[in-house]
């Protein structure tokens, strides 16, 4: 049974553009799944570590039948494949691919957590998340829109129409 799944994009090295326009790509050719809509691209400041180049974002809703476990799996290696290293907690990176919710799921696991634990307080998640599906609700908090309320601080800029 196919699962609905917005998965997070994000970059700021290496032509960020160019890293999210090829990972948009590579979701479309995982297996049993494909791309149903995914954001315009949008620039923000990084958040925690400040001392690093804008990120542009975006997200994807897919349909899968991967469980939660193999589209993590999956989008590491994609990750992996774009040149990610995790040196420190928010530094650069090529490429992060993040699950952001799984159908209405809420999963905790080692490594795992659906929906992502904090989206709901990044803008740059939320801003393109409801360009996509503008009355998402996020399990255990609310409505997407209601919570970007509480993000009016952070400052995210839409660049463009669809990759």
């Amino acid at each position: 049974m196919p699962h609905i799944v917005f998965i997070g994009l994000g970059s700021n090295m290496e032509q960020p553009h160019v890293q999210l326009q090829q990972a948009f790509a590579e979701l479309a050719e995982l297996a049993n799944t494909r791309v149903m809509a995914r954001s315009s691209l949008y620039l923000s400041a990084p958040l925690g570590h400040l001392k690093q180049a804008d990120f542009l974002n975006a997200v994807a809703k897919i349909q899968t039948a991967l469980s939660p476990q193999d589209l993590l799996k999956a989008l590491l290696k994609i990750e992996l494949r774009h040149g990610r290293q995790r040196t420190f907690l928010n530094a650069p990176r090529t490429l992060d691919l993040d699950i952001l919710l799984y159908d209405d799921v809420q999963l905790h696991e080692s490594g795992l957590t659906i929906p992502h634990a904090q989206m709901h307080l990044r803008a740059f998640v939320l801003q393109p998340l409801l360009e996509i599906a503008p009355a998402c609700v996020i399990p255990g908090i609310g409505a997407a829109l209601q919570t970007l309320q509480n993000c009016q601080d952070q400052v995210v800029e839409r660049l463009a129409d669809v990759v």
